[in-house]
């Protein structure tokens, strides 16, 4: 039945590849830890909840596995199975509320002047002047994908897995948007800004010198040999790109991108409700942690600015 539901969540609900993995773990670890079949009671779910806190799991991680308990319940509900859903009455551990990490608008538009001669035309003469198989080739292709994934990361605020989704024809060069299929196969547009337009525009061209003309419904981005892009390669390709950029520190992911934008949008005066569409949330809580990191940003400047304040050492 856990496959049942797994491929429910794939292909009905469209979770993420990786959601789908995190969910179908958890209830295979859950089986295990019962003996080979879940035992759906909640004085078992508490067990096993207990028992994955004294294994030493973050709560969040705990709060995870009894999600995905729960969600499973829900569908064998639909399903017939179950009457209750048992996992409803188990108390589920708090967890310790995170402000989205992001990078300053100075320390990225540092990055994008920094990096803008791996993107422009120039550039893109010098790598049709190589072998299309050669490592020079090859090295100066990643250089424009690495800061081509940074930048639509930062400018569009799309999700990892969105990004590889993105496709030839996902571009609108006429209405200067692009289409991005989200969680739940739902799907939305963003707008382009030229300077990013222009990017892809001549990063397409670089990649037919290395790998020849790509019909529409081919991969937006792609590997130096052709292929599509996966999970661990956007992640590394950020990491590669703002290593040792000044001004950003922590963590260098995918997501802190996408934080970066919403905040820079937030501290603009953005509408929440125009952030909320851009980053494709669900729901508008979803989009108000952001309004944290602004009031911790008021706080800071009120402490080194305000006199009183200054004077309370």
């Amino acid at each position: 039945m856990i496959e049942k539901y797994v491929a429910y969540l794939r292909d009905v609900r469209r979770y993420s590849p990786r959601t789908v993995t995190l969910y179908r773990e958890a209830l295979e670890d859950f089986a295990a830890w019962c003996g080979g079949e879940p035992d759906l009671f909640p004085s078992r779910i508490r067990e096993y909840e207990g028992h994955l806190i004294d294994t030493g799991l973050k709560p969040r991680t705990v709060h995870l596995h009894i999600s995905a308990l729960s969600g499973y319940c829900n569908f064998l509900m639909k399903e017939g199975v179950l009457q209750s859903n048992p996992a409803k009455a188990v108390k589920r551990p708090k967890m310790e509320k995170r402000l989205p990490e992001y990078y300053t608008e100075q320390a990225m538009d540092g990055y994008l002047a920094e990096s803008a001669h791996e993107a422009d035309e120039d550039s893109l003469h010098v790598l049709m002047s190589t072998e299309p198989g050669s490592k020079l080739a090859r090295e100066l292709y990643n250089r424009r994908l690495r800061r081509l994934i940074v930048s639509i990361l930062y400018t569009c605020g799309i999700r990892r897995a969105e990004l590889i989704g993105l496709q030839i024809q996902s571009v609108d060069n006429a209405r200067q948007t692009l289409r991005v299929r989200g969680k739940g196969d739902k799907m939305r547009e963003i707008p382009l800004i030229p300077s990013l337009l222009q990017e892809i525009s001549l990063y397409l061209r670089a990649a037919s010198f290395m790998v020849g003309r790509r019909p529409a419904c081919a991969p937006l981005l792609m590997t130096d040999r052709g292929r599509a892009l996966y999970p661990e390669f956007v992640d590394r390709a950020v990491k590669a790109e703002l290593q040792g950029q000044s001004g950003i520190t922590g963590r260098k992911s995918p997501h802190v991108l996408r934080h970066s934008l919403a905040t820079a949008l937030l501290n603009e005066g953005t509408d929440l409700n125009a952030i909320k569409e851009m980053l494709g949330h669900s729901s508008l809580a979803a989009t108000e942690v952001y309004t944290h990191n602004s009031v911790e940003r008021l706080k800071a400047q009120y402490m080194n600015a305000h006199p009183r304040a200054k004077n309370e050492d």
